[in-house]
């Protein structure tokens, strides 16, 4: 149940709203994880939060014992939190009109809780183990709705099996590129390269200047690095009709680049870009600044060019019968997340890696969807070797203009 205590004599901690049992004793991990609530919470908004959280507490009374709930979350059993979680959700779906902060609410409580926890000095040992429990609670859970008409959001990420096709198809050199001049080869293939590999969205590729991309001496590493900055062409302004935009000012970043994607950026603007009178790095046919709409009609012409049986790996995997520019980014978004993962990296640094990367805010939850997606391993590894063995023989030839 819920409580409002206003004494004086209660410690601060204690006063406003607060969760009670059926014995009227205090929540106990309920009333820490209100206590760290932002201060500028109206007392209605926390309250209404506490009661969610009550009703979690309620469920795990019945389910784990009296009392159960906190003492779960106190020795971090994550197996018990999960079929308490699991139980909550089945019941909150089974009746009508419960809105999705019933659910949202205890699942937040919950990972809030075990990560103050796991943090503690005392229970440092196993800690790896751990986040990898906790970071499988937060994908799984969070992506949850309780709302039988709304489905999870689907991840958008292309089966190993379409990367590989697609890396086949756009080779410049490849027989089967379905682009007759070797500059829109050119063209084409560098955009593919920078949207995969990079995660651009469409319109920062577009803002690309033509000197985007830095070289520089790294002493300490006593070898040339590269990088990319992401930003508005600082050299003119953008006369398209429809303008590239970057989406937020998370946006504006610099990316490492790698040697075999600066292979290809330099291969396109020496030999195939031309020499137009705009400072933007992709240039169209007629010699003016790439536009959106022709990356739509290439992404439209890339699908209509793939076999039968790529498309159907396609559809059977993610419900989708075109490839778009936009479906690159979700997918370097989940080899890049992987790759993170497998250098070392806990979950919930390379959860924040992804946003640095990615132009995410600190607080987005953007890349827990694609978690999600390493979680259910559906990309096979279509990644840097296979790239690397193919722009070593890119960079040394050059086909018909």
């Amino acid at each position: 149940m819920l409580a409002h205590v206003r004494s004086s004599i209660v410690p601060a901690l204690l006063r406003g709203p607060l969760a009670l049992d059926q014995a009227g004793i205090p929540r106990y991990w309920a009333a820490v994880w209100a206590a760290f609530l932002p201060g500028d919470l109206a007392p209605s908004t926390v309250s209404k939060n506490l009661g969610y959280v009550e009703g979690f507490y309620a469920y795990a009374d019945a389910v784990l014992g009296l009392g159960k709930l906190d003492d779960a979350l106190a020795s971090l059993d994550v197996e018990a939190l999960s079929q308490a979680l699991e139980g909550f959700f089945q019941s909150l779906r089974n009746r009508s009109n419960v809105s999705e902060a019933r659910w949202q609410v205890p699942s937040r409580f919950t990972t809030d809780i075990l990560t103050r926890v796991a943090r503690s000095s005392s229970l440092h040992r196993g800690l790896v183990d751990l986040q990898g429990k906790l970071a499988r609670i937060e994908v799984l859970y969070s992506q949850l709705r309780v709302g039988r008409r709304r489905k999870v959001q689907p991840i958008r990420s292309l089966p190993g099996e379409v990367v590989g096709a697609l890396y086949e198809l756009l080779d410049p050199v490849s027989g089967s590129n379905p682009f007759r001049k070797g500059a829109t080869r050119w063209r084409v293939y560098t955009a593919f390269v920078l949207m995969l590999h990079h995660g651009l969205r469409r319109g920062e590729l577009l803002s690309l200047a033509a000197d985007a991309i830095k070289s520089g001496f790294d002493a300490k590493l006593q070898r040339e690095r590269h990088w990319l900055t992401v930003k508005y062409n600082p050299y003119e302004d953008d006369s398209r009709y429809s303008r590239p935009s970057i989406k937020t000012a998370n946006s504006l970043r610099q990316l490492p680049i790698a040697e075999p994607t600066v292979a290809v950026v330099d291969e396109y603007a020496t030999s195939y870009r031309g020499r137009p009178a705009h400072s933007f790095l992709m240039n169209s046919q007629k010699n003016r600044p790439l536009s959106t709409e022709a990356i739509t009609k290439v992404f439209a012409r890339i699908t209509t060019s793939l076999s039968k049986s790529v498309l159907k790996v396609l559809y059977d995997r993610t419900g989708k019968s075109s490839v778009t520019a936009h479906d690159l980014r979700h997918t370097c978004a989940v080899l890049r997340l992987n790759r993170f993962l497998s250098e070392g990296a806990s979950m919930e640094e390379a959860l924040q890696l992804l946003r640095v990367y990615f132009g995410w805010a600190r607080s987005s939850n953007e890349p827990l969807r694609y978690a999600r997606a390493v979680f259910e391993d559906r990309l096979a590894t279509v990644w840097r070797n296979e790239f690397d063995e193919r722009v070593e023989i890119l960079r040394h030839l050059k086909g018909p203009k």
